[in-house]
């Protein structure tokens, strides 16, 4: 298969985007998706955003406008070489350089492309003073290789039918998630289960008789992160897991930002905290997003970690914290970098039903808890399936008829 050396301005037309201004409220609250890092970034397409802009938002950015399958990658801070493909027009913000393909190139094997590019990008950024950031110059210019565009169609069949069998798992996931909140609601929110028994004042209003309000801290650890010396090059690269801040956007976290060494963690602030463990992230652009890790891992100084207990699980703990974010996030302070404090953590007020109404709502949620996990995973094999897949296509490595067949 032959290869042509190009770079990613010859894919199609590359935007970089721009954030309508904050200080006009009609800019915002639209139908246009905005595209930020703070969305989640870890599947093809992109996700429903949580800001959106009106046609006046748009009108201020309106050059930034992208069509649907467009290819946006994330060309700044940690979640920097992330890619997602558009499912309908979208505008992302100045961390954003996008590809618009034109009809000689295919829009899902440059995404897939993207992925491998993205990753060498977010090396460049760590390991290059020069380069902390992509900018729109260095992306254009960045040299390829690529097949023609029978090929490329191909090829990006095979990979998108892997990723159609991960969306499917994302659905699932989806509704299992769905299934383990509205079940911790109707137990410990609604009270469902308990409308005929006795119930009495407390500080977090009418509870069941017998069940109790505690500060988190008093009831769970609560382990803030750190990070490593950078400048330290035998604190990195050893086999302990550890994440940044923006993993916690992840639905589930199954696999590390990094690895650091023994040393690494031995003399630096970070923990190293057990699986099924409840994370939090308390500064930057992921401020406020909750998830669980499903591997042992440290995390860095922006991460809170709640952990598990013999008493308290993480069934409870976990859609417990996604319950309460909000109230966590009312006492940020700072000015241009917000944070929560890990005191605001310890010192939030909880309900902890008896002992045996817990276990007997572990017993329900468990195997859901247990099936995301499961997925979580399989669609992680397929991921790694898929990113050893595209090199090899690409080289030509694979016959591609008998990878049809």
């Amino acid at each position: 298969m032959k290869l042509y050396k190009k770079h990613i301005s010859d894919l199609g037309k590359v935007i970089t985007g721009k954030t309508p201004r904050t200080s006009i409220l009609e800019n915002y609250g639209g139908k246009i998706p905005f595209l930020t890092p703070s969305d989640n970034l870890s599947e093809k397409f992109s996700p429903t955003t949580s800001k959106t802009l009106t046609k006046i938002g748009l009108n201020e950015v309106k050059n930034c406008l992208l069509p649907s399958k467009s290819i946006c990658v994330s060309c700044i801070g940690s979640d920097l070489g992330k890619v997602v493909l558009t499912k309908k027009p979208t505008v992302t913000n100045q961390q954003f350089n996008s590809i618009v393909p034109n009809e000689e190139n295919d829009a899902d094997f440059i995404y897939y492309l993207m992925t491998v590019v993205g990753k060498h990008l977010n090396y460049l950024s760590k390991t290059s003073t020069a380069v902390p950031i992509i900018n729109k110059s260095t992306f254009a210019n960045y040299e390829i290789e690529i097949p023609n565009i029978k090929e490329q169609k191909r090829i990006g069949k095979i990979l998108s039918s892997l990723d159609d069998k991960i969306e499917l798992n994302r659905r699932i996931n989806d509704n299992l998630e769905q299934q383990a909140q509205a079940l911790f609601k109707s137990w410990f929110v609604d009270f469902e289960p308990f409308k005929d028994g006795k119930f009495v004042e407390s500080e977090l209003g009418r509870i069941p008789e017998g069940w109790r309000v505690e500060r988190l801290g008093s009831v769970c650890k609560c382990l803030l992160g750190g990070t490593p010396s950078r400048n330290k090059g035998e604190y990195w690269n050893g086999k302990i897991a550890w994440i940044n801040s923006g993993e916690i956007n992840e639905f589930r976290i199954t696999k590390p930002s990094e690895y650091i060494t023994q040393e690494g963690l031995k003399k630096s602030a970070t923990k190293l905290l057990p699986k099924k463990t409840t994370v939090l992230a308390i500064t930057g652009a992921t401020l406020g997003q909750v998830s669980l890790l499903e591997i042992n891992s440290c995390a860095n100084q922006s991460v809170i970690g709640v952990l598990e207990n013999e008493d308290i699980f993480h069934e409870y703990i976990y859609p417990l914290i996604k319950n309460r974010i909000d109230d966590l996030c009312s006492h940020m302070t700072g000015g241009a970098q917000q944070h929560i404090n890990k005191n605001n953590v310890e010192q939030l007020e909880i309900l902890v039903p008896p002992q045996k109404i817990l276990v007997e709502y572990k017993q329900i949620a468990t195997p859901i808890y247990s099936l995301i996990s499961n997925i979580c995973f399989e669609s992680q094999k397929i991921s790694k399936l898929r990113d050893s897949l595209l090199p090899r296509l690409m080289s030509g490595e694979l016959n591609l008829d008998k990878t049809n067949n």
